[in-house]
């Protein structure tokens, strides 16, 4: 059993989610740094203060921190933009080149086709001789 999990730890796939899960938390800190240092004092130039942390709805005595559900959407939108952009920017590079298309190899069935329309345009030629 020890071995089986062994394997299946240093399998290239489960390393390759491991080192996505890092990267990608570290990605999401270096995003949320970019949207509350950057672009919202960007956002609030324009819009006034924009941040709905205070947005709260209280029934009875429950409170629904929806503003602060509103910020965490926000960040989560900016976070999937910027991942959408790098990701496009990288398959521009490392995609660039295109494979050359195989010649289509016609099937004996196209190709007998072809031979009877070949054949039945060349009678149509004669008979209008």
């Amino acid at each position: 059993m020890l071995k089986e999990f062994k394997e299946f730890i240093l399998r290239g796939n489960v390393m390759d989610l491991a080192v996505g899960v890092i990267i990608g938390s570290a990605f999401t800190a270096i995003v949320k740094s970019l949207t509350d240092n950057l672009i919202s004092p960007l956002l609030g130039l324009f819009l006034g203060k924009i941040d709905f942390s205070n947005v709260v709805w209280t029934i009875g005595s429950a409170q629904f921190k929806v503003g602060l559900f509103l910020n965490s959407i926000i960040n989560f939108l900016i976070v999937a933009f910027v991942i959408f952009l790098m990701v496009k920017l990288i398959n521009r590079f490392f995609h660039t080149e295109k494979k050359e298309e195989e010649p289509v190899v016609p099937s004996n069935e196209e190709t007998y086709l072809k031979e009877i329309r070949d054949l039945l345009s060349e009678q149509s030629q004669d008979d209008k001789k």
